[in-house]
């Protein structure tokens, strides 16, 4: 694998003024999955990394991630359905899955707005929690408790980016580590020049920056823009479930994928990649600088809230006493209003940047749909796949801040 990433050497040819049509700055699954696609359309693409593939620095790593339709916002809704087909059609192309399916759960207080328009939004049903999973969860009395029974499941994360790094080699792109961009700046004859730390320049008609919580920035770096956008250190934990339980809580068993809208909002995937543990974290964690983490911030605070919660509702089939088996430390990166930043960076620069970012502990699932989205808008100046599957762009703009520091958030 190691010597399939090697980058080619790759110059100017005659009917092309750049070496590359397209450079992807940043290889979580964003910029993987925008490469992969650019190299599909036939275009010469590179991705350049600033650590080691696959590293457990940023925001897509670890073993699972959910998807699910249950979205209170509906303008999500025809982006997961695009990313499901699409992450589909990777797996058919590679030979192997990174998405086992499952049901999915969402819970909480009837007056939880978000939880109501969810549900309804997903087309899910109610359902009477002691009938179901062996009565594994126990919740408060007149809570809302719903099952989308189809299109959920579990994605294993770092697995998923290492198949659309593959897919992209094997379409013709150049991939990169340890290389960290330090400057984009206009070419002298149109197109960008991207430049590393070690001294290199990369050529390009086109750049889509997918830098994660580094986005703020490189961009505020290279072109003087200001992007809310804040990294949190997050925190996902594993715990114990309890003996005789274990099969039940699996995927294989039925088990759901579950979001639950109470106080702390936590979330948890079935038992999956490690057998007699499951993960059960919760929302959100401290702001923290990516180059200067302490790797601890606000952990002690999150796993007490988990655990209790776990105590009050799974306290039969989960052992919440002892504290997590694992921890592992993770980013997001939020905006103000929880919505992405899909857009062209603009000014100086134009078209030739596209800018993916603030995907604000939501976005892993929709990388295959944001991917194709930025690689049509790098290569096209637009984003036909997002207009023909009724995903609405406008939501997404950078301008959406301007003089309005909540963006799309005055909205609700």
């Amino acid at each position: 694998m190691a010597a399939s990433l090697a980058l080619p050497q790759v110059t100017a040819s005659a009917g092309h003024r750049f070496e590359f049509d397209v450079i992807v700055v940043g290889a979580g699954i964003m910029g993987s999955c925008a490469a992969h696609a650019a190299a599909s359309r036939g275009a010469r693409a590179l991705l350049l990394e600033r650590f080691d593939l696959l590293h457990h620095r940023g925001s897509s790593h670890g073993e699972s991630r959910i998807i699910r339709d249950a979205y209170a916002k509906a303008r999500y809704l025809p982006m997961v359905r695009l990313a499901r087909r699409l992450w589909a059609d990777a797996e058919a192309e590679c030979g192997y899955r990174v998405l086992t399916p499952a049901p999915h759960l969402s819970m909480g207080p009837r007056s939880n707005a978000s939880l109501v328009a969810a549900v309804e939004n997903a087309g899910a049903e109610e359902m009477d929690l002691a009938l179901r999973w062996g009565g594994a969860f126990r919740v408060p009395d007149g809570w809302l408790t719903a099952v989308s029974e189809h299109g959920g499941g579990v994605l294993s994360a770092t697995k998923a980016v290492a198949m659309f790094q593959a897919l992209a080699v094997k379409k013709g792109a150049a991939v990169r580590d340890n290389a960290e961009v330090v400057s984009i700046e206009k070419g002298p004859e149109g197109g960008v020049v991207v430049k590393t730390s070690s001294g290199e320049e990369f050529h390009g008609a086109k750049c889509v920056v997918t830098v994660g919580a580094w986005a703020s920035k490189l961009l505020r770096s290279v072109a003087g823009v200001e992007l809310p956008i804040q990294p949190l250190h997050t925190l996902t934990l594993y715990w114990r479930i309890k003996p005789g339980c274990e099969r039940n809580l699996t995927a294989k068993a039925g088990f759901p994928t579950f979001s639950s809208y109470g106080d702390p909002p936590v979330y948890g995937t079935p038992s999956l990649e490690l057998p007699g543990l499951i993960k059960i974290s919760c929302d959100g964690g401290p702001p923290c600088d990516p180059d200067g983490r302490d790797w601890v911030s606000g952990d002690r605070e999150v796993t007490k809230r988990v655990a209790r919660w776990i105590e009050e509702s799974m306290a039969g089939h989960v052992e919440a006493a002892g504290g997590p088996v694992i921890r592992q430390s993770c980013m997001c990166s939020m905006t103000p209003d929880a919505d992405f930043v899909i857009d062209f960076l603009g000014g100086d620069f134009g078209e030739d940047v596209v800018v993916g970012a603030g995907f604000s502990g939501h976005g892993f699932k929709m990388g295959p749909a944001v991917g194709r989205i930025l690689a049509e808008m790098a290569i096209d100046g637009k984003a036909n796949t997002a207009v023909e599957a009724g995903v609405e762009l406008g939501h997404y703009r950078i301008n959406r801040f301007d003089g309005n520091p909540m963006g799309n958030a005055k909205d609700y």
